[in-house]
């Protein structure tokens, strides 16, 4: 078997564990919407989205295969979240329509994406591309989520199943990049030094 040949099903698995993490959403969006109901005031959108972020973070890191620390990333997202949705559904006046969410979305990953790349570890390459790709990729979420026809009037801490699929499986390409997966001090050494390189 070749080299090439044998790193890669290392990338697909873990490309598909981060992307099967899309569970976190809908399980953060009913801690968030149980913490603090609609997001259609300050105070809702302030606790709603930091106890939205605190589950959706263990989930990442969960999902992470030990590349990101819980202990750093969990607050960090619960933090990021809750201070984004503020901004962004003040900003849009807790409007649903596909403009106000798509809009909120990118403020929420404003502020978000900047948070979560601090967390990040330090060998990370191009650490700032998770600050840059983070809004447009929530975005995107709130985006497909509102086409999907999820009832988002309903105003929710985060996007729903669709869109949380399309941002896990795009960030999972983009974290892969710059924090490839490393094997663990007790594989082999020849299985270490395959996996090291994807």
């Amino acid at each position: 078997m070749t080299r090439s040949g044998a790193s890669r099903p290392t990338f697909t698995r873990t490309w598909l564990l981060w992307t099967a993490g899309f569970l976190a959403f809908p399980l953060a969006g009913l801690a968030g919407g149980g913490a603090a109901g609609r997001v259609d005031n300050p105070t809702a959108a302030l606790l709603g989205g930091a106890v939205t972020g605190l589950a959706l973070g263990a989930g990442q890191a969960l999902a992470s295969r030990r590349r990101l620390d819980p202990r750093r990333w969990i607050p960090a997202t619960g933090v990021g979240m809750g201070v984004g949705l503020l901004i962004g559904a003040v900003v849009v006046d807790y409007g649903t329509s596909l403009a106000d969410l798509a809009l909120m979305g990118a403020l929420t990953g404003l502020v978000l994406g900047p948070a979560q790349t601090l967390a990040l570890p330090r060998q990370s390459r191009q650490r700032w591309l998770w600050a840059a790709a983070v809004p447009a990729l929530w975005a995107l979420g709130w985006t497909v989520t509102t086409l999907g026809q999820i009832h988002v009037e309903q105003q929710f801490t985060i996007f729903g199943a669709y869109g949380a699929v399309t941002f896990s499986a795009l960030s999972g390409l983009l974290l892969h990049s710059m924090l490839p997966y490393r094997a663990s001090a007790n594989q082999a050494p020849e299985q270490a030094r395959i996996e090291a390189t994807t």
